[in-house]
């Protein structure tokens, strides 16, 4: 294996997840900037997500006809320009503005990297490169809240100078990266044909639908309705609420990172039901807690969760379609993840609206609930 590759897919995985973990510690902040309420806060991540929903199955299309560093690249420097503008507005409209463009150029990104790993890899060795890549993305999940945490502290702009770090990711990827690409011949109608038969499945879409409502509860209720928990609760510094939200992704890092040794021990049904129960135990748990030592054990346990469900969930989804059309294949998953992440906080805030963040994490656990149906009458491995 190319270890630039490798350095250029880890890269693109801690942008594609930088967009919203950096930001979220600042939101109080941002609240209290603009006058604006927590569900209007929240739309700093769905205008961000929304281009994904309706720009990921093109770029994946477009990245099985013509490969993959072709839209990578411009992707990262999108991201980069947009995201690192925001640091210079102060009106709200404008700034949801850039976010937008922002979230297109992030539109690619977390289908890229996914699809690099299985074009490169195959069998057990993918499963264990999926972890990997899981763990490096929750090392960035964990890192991001605490840095935009700390630079909030010196205003509520500050974190969003941290996307200016795709722009060397983007020449790196220019130099280094060298991958198998689509070579197969085929016309449009037979690509389409086929891609769809690769996801018309119904442990595929058992799975689309858990990717879905995973991030309704990711996005939806932790990173859109726990900084303000932390607020209302506990009177937390936005340097706090990010370095409590970074817990819970050392746990996913370090479970992500020792994929190879749970699959000897636990099946992959066995770890994607012990997965959804405890999102759903660690939101009940964070709706009922009122002292800090009381969060210790749903950080735990949504860490855990994380760390065995998204690698092996992500892992079944690329062998379920071949070189030539995995790009198009995976860009359904991006597009389902973006719904997620799009839909998610307005779900959620749906909950907060009738009884705040408490009912707000109460709503998350119905979902998981929804979510291990799901996994128990769709899903078959």
């Amino acid at each position: 294996m190319n270890n630039k590759n490798l350095t250029i897919i880890f890269l693109t995985t801690l942008m594609a997840v930088l967009g919203v973990a950096s930001i979220t510690p600042a939101f109080p902040t941002i609240i209290k900037h603009f006058g604006i309420t927590p569900p209007q806060v929240a739309l700093l991540i769905t205008v961000f997500t929304v281009p994904g929903v309706f720009l990921a199955p093109v770029l994946g299309i477009l990245a099985d006809r013509f490969g993959r560093k072709i839209i990578l690249i411009p992707s990262l420097l999108l991201f980069g320009i947009a995201g690192g503008a925001c640091f210079f507005i102060d009106n709200w409209e404008i700034l949801l503005v850039l976010r937008f463009f922002q979230g297109i150029g992030g539109a690619a990104l977390g289908l890229i990297n996914v699809t690099l790993i299985g074009d490169i890899y195959e069998g057990k060795k993918r499963s264990e490169m999926m972890g990997y890549n899981a763990s490096v993305l929750s090392t960035g999940t964990a890192l991001y809240p605490a840095i935009g945490g700390l630079l909030a502290m010196a205003g509520w702009q500050f974190p969003f100078l941290l996307p200016l770090l795709a722009l060397p990711a983007a020449l790196l990827a220019f130099l280094w990266l060298k991958t198998p690409e689509p070579h197969k011949k085929q016309t449009f109608k037979s690509y389409l044909k086929n891609t769809w038969k690769n996801i018309n499945r119904k442990t595929v879409w058992g799975i689309f639908i858990i990717n879905v409502l995973l991030f309704f509860i990711l996005y939806g209720a932790f990173l859109s309705f726990f900084p303000q928990l932390m607020k209302e609760r506990f009177d937390a510094s936005a340097l706090y609420i990010g370095i409590i939200m970074s817990g819970f992704s050392v746990i996913t890092a370090i479970t992500a990172s020792q994929k190879r040794h749970i699959n000897r021990i636990l099946s992959i049904k066995i770890q994607i039901y012990i997965s959804l129960f405890l999102y759903m135990v660690a939101m009940l748990l964070i709706s009922a807690s009122h002292q800090w030592w009381q969060l210790f054990f749903p950080l735990v346990a949504f860490g855990l969760a994380q760390g065995m469900l998204m690698p092996e969930v992500q892992t079944l989804l690329v062998g379920f379609a071949p070189l030539n059309e995995r790009a198009g294949f995976m860009s359904v998953n991006s597009m389902v993840l973006r719904l997620g992440q799009s839909v998610g906080p307005l779900f959620i805030g749906l909950f907060y609206a009738l009884g705040g963040v408490a009912i707000a994490f109460v709503g998350g656990a119905a979902v998981a609930v929804v979510m291990l149906l799901v996994a128990i009458f769709m899903v078959k491995v």
